[in-house]
C-alpha cells in the first residue's frame, strides 16, 4: 500500500483535537480513521460513496 496523507476537517473541534476522524484520499479511494485510534480499522470509500456520505454525517 501506498503512503497515505492524513488529514483532518478544518471544523474539527479544537478543545479536543483526537476526537475526530482522519482522511487520506487517492485516485480511486478516500481512507477514513479515528484520530485516536490510528492503527485501528479504516473504511474505504469510493469517491461516489465518500461524497453521498459527508452530507448524512453533516447532519449532526
Amino acid at each position: 500500500m501506498q503512503d497515505l496523507v492524513w488529514f483532518k476537517s478544518s471544523y474539527s473541534d479544537s478543545s479536543n483535537p483526537s476526537d475526530c476522524v482522519e482522511i487520506a484520499n487517492t485516485p480511486d479511494t478516500v481512507h477514513v480513521r479515528d484520530s485516536k485510534h490510528t492503527a485501528g480499522p479504516r473504511l474505504q470509500l469510493s469517491p461516489e460513496a465518500w461524497a453521498d456520505f459527508v452530507p448524512y454525517a453533516s447532519e449532526g
